[in-house]
C-alpha cells in the first residue's frame, strides 16, 4: 500500500481528527514556541487535518500552507476551515510545489518520518525556506523511545526511525544550522494506577511514565542560515 492509499483510508473513517486529538498535547507547546509574527507564511508538512495550519492563523495571523501526501486528508483540512489566510494542497515531500525562499517557518508533527527520503526532504524544506527561516521538526517514533518502536508493525508505510543525534547530523548535511533539540513530555494524557498494568501497549506504569512524561515528543529545530 502507497502513502496516499494508507493516509486516504485514515481520512476516510475519520482518523485524522483522531490524529489531532493525539498529537495536540504536545504539538501546541511546538507551535507556541515557533517565532511567528503577523503575515508571515508557515508552512505544514503533513498537515492531516489542518490542525496546525488552524492553530497558526488563528493564534499568530499568519499565512498557513498545509501540504499532505493524501488527497482525502486535504479534502477533509479544506472542509474543517473557511479562512483566507489557509491553503491547503496535495504534494511531495521530496519535491515540494513551492518557490525558492518560499516560507519564513516550516512546521511538521509526526509526518517526517514518512518522507521516502528524509534527507532529500531536509534539502527541499532548505530549498523553500528564506534565510533565517525555522524548521520545528517533531516526531513521536524515533530510536530513544522505545515504546515506539513496534508501530512500523502496524502500518506498510516504510518509516524513517532516527535517533537524537541523526536528525542532528541530517539537519546540518542540508544546511540547516541546529538551533535546538529536546523532548517535549506529554502532561495531559491520563496514565491509570498501577493496579492497572500491564495495560494494552505497555508492561508497567513506569514504561508509559518514561514514554509520555519523560521522552514524550522529539523536537528538532533548524534554522536557515
Amino acid at each position: 500500500m502507497s502513502a496516499r492509499e494508507e493516509f486516504d483510508a485514515w481520512a476516510a473513517d475519520g482518523r485524522d481528527r483522531g490524529m489531532e486529538d493525539r498529537h495536540w498535547h504536545t504539538a501546541k507547546h511546538v507551535l507556541g514556541r515557533m517565532p511567528v509574527e503577523a503575515g508571515e507564511r508557515v508552512l505544514d508538512l503533513g498537515t492531516g487535518s489542518g490542525y496546525a495550519a488552524r492553530a497558526l492563523a488563528d493564534a499568530a495571523d499568519a499565512h498557513a500552507y498545509g501540504l499532505d501526501g493524501s488527497p482525502e486528508m486535504v479534502h477533509n483540512a479544506r472542509s474543517y476551515a473557511d479562512d483566507s489566510r489557509l491553503e491547503f494542497l496535495v504534494g511531495d515531500f521530496g519535491a515540494l510545489p513551492f518557490a525558492d525562499d518560499s516560507f519564513d517557518h516550516a512546521f511538521s508533527m509526526e509526518a517526517f518520518y514518512y518522507a521516502a527520503n528524509p534527507v532529500e526532504t531536509l534539502r527541499d524544506l532548505r530549498r523553500v525556506l528564506r534565510s533565517g527561516a525555522t524548521f520545528s521538526c517533531a516526531v513521536n517514533y524515533y530510536e530513544e523511545n522505545t515504546a515506539s518502536h513496534d508501530w512500523q508493525d502496524a502500518i506498510e508505510i516504510p518509516m524513517t526511525r532516527w535517533d537524537m543525534d541523526e536528525y542532528r547530523a541530517a539537519f546540518r548535511e542540508a544546511g540547516f544550522h541546529v538551533a535546538s533539540q529536546d523532548t517535549i513530555p506529554d502532561r495531559e494524557i491520563e496514565i491509570p494506577p498501577r493496579s492497572e498494568f500491564p495495560t494494552e501497549g505497555f508492561e508497567s506504569r513506569e514504561a508509559m511514565v518514561e514514554r509520555y512524561r519523560t521522552l514524550g515528543t522529539l523536537l528538532t529545530v533548524g534554522v536557515v542560515p
